[in-house]
């Protein structure tokens, strides 16, 4: 059985005080977030757990709180967090927050080959907590939280130091600190680039390639329809329709089917709210000349390798995999495919392309670029 930590819920800007006071006091603090992304069309940072002197603080995001002077005290310290991605770049887009140094447990699991690499199943094996997965899905923005997700929300931050410690002890042992120090800063330097929004080209969603004109023309039309649902609707597009739907009908037109077949065979009776906007995008895809759809620009990285360049990544592939085997890493870890077909093309770019320490793993190697 989970033992909750004590902590406090800040939702008042009287009660910031003791938590200004705690984070003067360390200069590290474990840190997680929660969000609304699965229940609103725009993310919100919903709650923010900072653990800090040995104190939970739970931070209402939703609240009228004055943070400047938190945001200021967090960049400053060192952060020991859990899966820091989408966190970071969640934080940049709402402050601008970019921290100074990071340790993230999940890098460092999955540099020791970890294979259950969630926090979830890490705290089970080294402290026999259980956490509810479901809170993972729950919808934060609700107000008042319940109990249970504030206790969940605690326990997110509460092990994480300790946490820290046994993976930094095995990390050290296999002379890999410096590899996780190096992710790390890589980390902090991404997230500043945020989230990618949509461009011209986000409606080309998983089979568009496989569509001809007048599939890719309604295609287009009902993913601009979902969008403007959503956005209307403030949810996810997901939760307004799947990719599946949009698929199923522009293949549909595709085969040529009359734009009747295609809406009253194709659609069912799942979506009766939303039939007439979505027959008006079916319409407006099929009247759509399928040459006045944005272009997707053919970008070097697309184009065939050259026998030569083939040979060289072919080379590079199996230089990384049997590295991987040596060293019980996923071979993805050292390079990952993309990885290689750059360096493949033009080998003096590898020091820019990988780590320090996944370039000298590469290079070590005679065979890497012959």
């Amino acid at each position: 059985m989970n033992t909750v930590p004590h902590y406090q819920l800040i939702s008042a800007p009287a009660q910031l005080e003791p938590l200004y006071a705690a984070l003067d006091r360390v200069t590290e603090v474990a840190l997680d977030t929660e969000a609304d992304n699965l229940f609103r069309y725009r993310t919100k940072v919903c709650l923010l757990q900072i653990l800090a002197d040995g104190e939970i603080y739970l931070v209402d995001m939703l609240a009228e709180l004055p943070l400047d002077p938190l945001w200021a005290r967090l960049a400053q310290r060192h952060l020991v967090m859990h899966g820091s991605d989408y966190d970071l770049r969640l934080l940049h887009g709402l402050c601008d927050f970019h921290p100074t140094s990071l340790f993230d447990t999940m890098f460092a699991a999955q540099l020791l080959n970890i294979p259950r690499f969630g926090l979830a199943a890490l705290l089970e094996h080294h402290f026999g907590v259980k956490l509810d997965k479901d809170h993972q899905k729950a919808n934060w923005s609700q107000r008042p939280l319940d109990r249970d997700m504030l206790d969940y929300a605690a326990l997110d931050v509460h092990h994480l130091p300790a946490l820290r410690d046994k993976l930094t002890a095995e990390l050290t042992r296999l002379g890999r600190a410096e590899w996780l120090e190096q992710k790390c800063r890589w980390q902090i330097a991404v997230a500043r680039e945020g989230f990618a929004g949509n461009d011209e080209n986000s409606w080309r969603i998983g089979g568009a390639e496989k569509l001809g004109g007048r599939g890719l023309a309604v295609l287009h039309a009902l993913w601009y329809w979902r969008e403007s649902w959503a956005e209307k609707l403030n949810t996810p597009p997901f939760k307004v329709t799947g990719n599946e739907l949009l698929m199923r009908i522009s293949r549909a037109a595709d085969d040529g089917l009359p734009i009747q077949e295609v809406l009253h065979v194709h659609l069912g009776r799942r979506h009766d709210r939303l039939f007439p906007s979505l027959a008006e995008a079916v319409r407006k895809g099929f009247d759509t000349d399928p040459r006045s759809l944005p272009r997707r620009e053919r970008r070097r990285e697309f184009a065939p390798l050259t026998p030569e360049e083939l040979g060289r990544q072919d080379r590079l592939k199996a230089v990384r995999d049997r590295l991987a085997q040596q060293l019980n890493l996923d071979p993805t870890l050292i390079a990952t495919r993309s990885q290689l077909v750059v360096i493949a093309r033009s080998p003096a770019t590898i020091g820019a392309v990988l780590l320090p320490w996944q370039s000298k793993l590469l290079q070590a190697e005679p065979s890497w670029q012959s």
